[in-house]
């Protein structure tokens, strides 16, 4: 009997792989040296370019003026997790139209949700999902009653060691990829200097397209008692900001914007403070273009506070005066009433 044929032995699938893992192992060596390095170095996160300069706008009272006269009453019908309700109410307004608005929030551990529709019809909503302490996916939705009013904004956040990175879409378009796309990412290199960059990608139509990038600058007290940043749009726009707390008290804050595009010449420059005493708050704004702003919050109870603003062009020969109140009731204590601002649960990070 003859002996059966000899049969080639098959290659293992690990001898075919070594010559692919020998050709990439410098890389890997050099990426687990330069991870090493990065780590060794303890850099902070620097936080998102959104909030790059947010000690400066909570200093600053632009996003809290307001004239005419205001009502928030907020109803907490739930602590753990947060839910409440709110009626707001707004006349007499020499910018802004009388208007009612009815909201809601909830919110726990990783979600964050937020609701409100006024007496015009108009909805508007957002959604932030937490999918660990480090990753954020957040949507915006807002439906208006007239033509080109409605919005939709997705975004998610990533902050990693020592950067963090953005990504966000304004009405995307799947089928033709219309719409407006922003990308930024924010880098420590040391310790107190962060840099990163900003850019937004705009389609309005799938013959027309606009790429546009910026570039962004923070330094960071050791302390962090004082934070400065800048940042620089290459057709010629330059925002710098200066942000200090002097005391437990008392913070104070500089904003300057300078735009040089073709003839075009402008600058602003904004000055402000801020005083935190024990149920108050008192901020003071003074800018380039003749305007004097201040705004007091006094809170006479955990559930009451009265506000009361004012401003005064001296270059136009105008003034605005606002007054509200702001009225919270609940099942709660006083004690777990004051833990948390009324209508700002805060949203997971």
């Amino acid at each position: 009997m003859s002996s059966p044929p000899l049969q080639k032995p098959e290659a293992s699938s690990s001898s075919s792989s070594t010559p692919v893992l020998s050709a990439a192992a410098p890389f890997t060596n050099l990426f687990n040296r330069f991870s090493a390095w990065r780590q060794s170095l303890d850099l902070p996160n620097p936080g998102s370019v959104e909030s790059l300069t947010k000690e400066v706008k909570a200093t600053h009272l632009t996003n809290f003026m307001f004239d005419g006269a205001r009502a928030d009453l907020t109803k907490a019908l739930s602590s753990n997790p947060a839910f409440q309700v709110t009626h707001s109410f707004a006349l007499g307004s020499q910018t802004q139209p009388s208007s009612y608005n009815f909201g809601a929030i909830f919110a726990n551990n990783s979600v964050f949700m937020q609701g409100g529709v006024d007496n015009e019809g108009n909805v508007n909503m957002r959604v932030n999902q937490g999918w660990s302490e480090n990753s954020v996916t957040k949507a915006q939705a807002q439906l208006g009653s007239q033509a080109g009013h409605s919005m939709l904004q997705l975004e998610h956040d990533y902050s990693g060691r020592d950067y963090s990175l953005n990504l966000k879409a304004l009405n995307p378009h799947p089928a033709d990829w219309s719409g407006i796309y922003i990308g930024s990412i924010l880098q420590s290199v040391t310790k107190n200097i962060a840099f990163g960059f900003e850019s937004v990608y705009q389609r309005p139509d799938p013959s027309m397209s606009e790429l546009s990038t910026s570039f962004l600058a923070k330094y960071t007290a050791s302390d962090k008692s004082w934070i400065a940043t800048t940042q620089i749009q290459p057709p010629g726009i330059v925002q710098a900001t200066y942000w200090q707390k002097l005391s437990e008290k008392i913070d104070v804050a500089a904003d300057l914007q300078v735009v040089a595009v073709g003839s075009r010449r402008d600058a602003l420059a904004t000055l402000g403070a801020k005083w935190d005493l024990r149920m108050s708050s008192f901020r003071a704004q003074l800018d380039s273009t003749g305007k004097v702003s201040a705004l007091l919050e006094q809170r006479f109870a955990p559930t009451f506070a009265f506000m009361v603003s004012g401003e005064i062009d001296h270059f136009k020969n105008a003034a605005k005066v606002g007054v509200g109140v702001m009225i919270e009731s609940g099942s709660m204590t006083p004690e777990e009433m004051g833990m948390v601002p009324p209508g700002m649960p805060p949203p997971p990070q």
